[in-house]
């Protein structure tokens, strides 16, 4: 069972799992498909047309959607006006467990894997990836195309021109990695030597060392990548979450 406020509007081609909650006057529209146990606060809207400057905008919100759906997972909290836009090649996507805070801004193809967390004020243009477990500080912007690797860590106002890599902290505008992230990596359970290692590698830019020292990670980093620059390449499954 859902519990949905007599004032949010649900279309007609929206798919709900049960236990979720969605606040008042919240919208979701055109194709969306939603998980398990989420909760959506006040005056979301999730489902709207993708912001591209000569795309279709339907006159009427119930009629069918020609672009690709949201795809949300299960245990998301999404709160009060966030913005999650409907894929224009692919679907955008949210895994499980994620955490996204108010004012959020989520274009078109993007993908949030499971476990991020977004601040308030975080800013994704089209087509950006953000990996597993990755945290993305008060009003980041993110350009497009971008991919944030798992457990990555941007600071508060962070300009995201370039990808970064898993496990880094970066900040600055633009923002450049600094170091690793030593607290999300204690937290996972990672010793102290593969920590320092992994620091050394970051602070070098030495990618290769990156590669050996969180193989895991690093190739998933790298399928995301190359999902975003080949049409028609996928994600590995297991860095997703939800329903499919």
């Amino acid at each position: 069972m859902n519990t949905i406020h007599p004032t949010a509007i649900i279309g007609p081609e929206v798919s709900l799992g049960t236990g979720n909650t969605i606040g008042p006057f919240t919208v979701l529209e055109g194709r969306v498909v939603l998980g398990d146990d989420n909760w959506i606060g006040p005056h979301v809207v999730i489902g709207a047309p993708g912001e591209i400057r000569g795309g279709d905008h339907r006159t009427s919100w119930a009629d069918q959607a020609s672009e690709s759906p949201v795809v949300i997972g299960s245990r998301n909290v999404i709160r009060e006006f966030t913005a999650v836009h409907r894929g224009s090649v692919r679907d955008t996507l949210i895994g499980d467990d994620c955490y996204v805070m108010n004012k959020v801004y989520v274009a078109h193809d993007a993908i949030i894997c499971s476990g991020a967390t977004l601040s308030a004020g975080v800013l994704l243009a089209g087509h950006v990836i953000v990996g597993p477990g990755a945290n993305l500080g008060l009003g980041t912007c993110v350009h497009q195309r971008m991919g944030i690797g798992a457990g990555a860590m941007l600071g508060m106002g962070s300009v995201v021109t370039r990808h970064i890599p898993p496990h880094a902290v970066a900040f600055g505008s633009p923002a450049r990695v600094q170091r690793a992230n030593e607290v999300g990596l204690r937290r996972r359970g990672v010793d102290d030597q593969l920590i320092e290692a992994l620091d050394r590698a970051l602070k070098d830019s030495d990618h290769d060392a990156v590669r050996r020292l969180v193989p895991g990670d690093a190739a998933v980093h790298a399928a995301a990548l190359e999902a975003n620059a080949t049409p028609g390449s996928k994600l590995p499954e297991d860095m997703l979450g939800g329903p499919r």
